[in-house]
């Protein structure tokens, strides 16, 4: 069969000639360690990242349980490592992030780099909660009105941990609901509404949004102009974080006030 489909050919040209270009991540390769169960940080990355020329993110998934308390962000530390592995093996990666706002506060920063670590010794680190730390710093805020959709438990914790990075945290609210897959359905206006109301009290400077389910970005700018303060995500800040860690230095219109400010 093979020699009579060979006798049909009227054309098999091998080795054609060709050259290679730089690639399409020859400014940045952003690599991002997603959760199994969520639905958001891809596409707001795309909506702020697509069509910067040179630049890219590669992601891979990690098993999480839709739940989340404690106990189950606790659990993911033992993937983390695999995960790293699955992103562009034997290539270039120039930042590893980990997308996990309230995991990476119950796991702790130092345990996340290890394991990232573990696969690509070396390359800078970040995940949301760090990120956001890193931005709020950068626009210089420090008094924050902190929204969430977790249970108290994690809310609690999340509040010290800002507190312990030099943080004020004087106002908080949350969607207090436990199941990722429907706090990804959260929608635009009520997440809006949540905003300017915690926002305009006038002990704060800022709004953090965490939780990388929750979706945000594409309204960032027009909360900012409402409220007259920098508002920022899980998603916005680890994207922006990520970038400069990277190297990549370039403001981003339309996205807010971070995306145009430096590393502090």
């Amino acid at each position: 069969m093979l020699a009579e489909l060979d006798s049909d050919l009227l054309v098999d040209r091998r080795n054609i000639p060709f050259t290679l270009d730089r690639g399409i991540a020859h400014r940045a390769a952003l690599g991002l360690i997603v959760l199994a169960t969520d639905h958001t940080i891809e596409h707001e990355w795309r909506a702020m990242l697509t069509g910067i020329d040179g630049l890219a993110f590669y992601e891979s998934r990690l098993w999480n349980s839709a739940s989340i308390t404690p106990e189950t962000l606790a659990e993911m530390e033992r993937d983390i490592a695999y995960a790293t592995k699955l992103i562009r093996p034997g290539e270039r990666i120039d930042v590893v992030a980990f997308a996990c706002t309230s995991g990476a506060m119950v796991i702790g920063d130092d345990k996340v780099a290890a394991r990232v670590h573990e696969e690509r010794p070396g390359t800078p680190c970040t995940n949301p909660i760090a990120a956001a730390v890193a931005g709020l710093k950068a626009v210089e805020a420090g008094r924050l009105a902190l929204l969430t959709p977790y249970v108290d438990r994690i809310n609690r914790m999340m509040r010290d941990y800002l507190v312990r990075r030099g943080l004020e945290v004087p106002v908080m609210g949350s969607f207090n609901h436990e199941n990722d897959n429907e706090v990804a359905r959260i929608d635009a206006g009520s997440v809006e509404a949540a905003v300017l109301e915690l926002g305009r009290h006038p002990s704060v400077d800022a709004v953090f949004v965490s939780c990388t389910s929750l979706r945000l970005v594409e309204q960032v700018e027009t909360l900012e102009a409402r409220l007259g303060k920098p508002v920022t995500s899980s998603n916005h800040a680890l994207a922006w974080h990520s970038l400069r860690l990277a190297g990549y230095t370039a403001p981003i219109e339309g996205f807010g006030r971070l995306m145009r400010a430096d590393l502090a």
